[in-house]
């Protein structure tokens, strides 16, 4: 635990807990929200079963979805349960490596 507490530059053992609960809130709650998502928007699977291509499509398209939906579902499950600047920095670390260069810090 403590070298947990150390890496992520929290203090107690509570935050852990919370932080744990935030990731395990924010990941199944990003698979619900984006299946009606991908139905408003037109994009049933159903549709995309034809060829292998398009299944694959389906599915590039989907996991795109999924991790849009999961930044935003990180920072508000993360300032509903009081940890936002630990999810803040979270979200700006996959956004840099994703290629949003601006949002690196100087020391990184």
């Amino acid at each position: 635990m403590e070298k947990l507490k150390k890496r992520w530059g929290i203090t107690s053992n509570w935050q852990i807990l919370i932080i744990l609960i935030v990731f395990s809130i924010t990941g199944t709650t990003s698979l619900f929200v984006t299946e009606p998502l991908l139905d408003a928007a037109g994009l049933v699977k159903e549709n995309f079963t034809h060829t292998v291509w398009a299944t694959i499509l389906y599915y590039i398209v989907r996991l795109t979805l999924i991790l849009i939906v999961y930044q935003f579902l990180l920072l508000g499950f993360g300032w509903l349960f009081g940890q936002y600047s630990f999810f803040w920095n979270i979200v700006r670390k996959m956004l840099v490596r994703i290629g949003f260069k601006s949002l690196k810090r100087e020391n990184e």
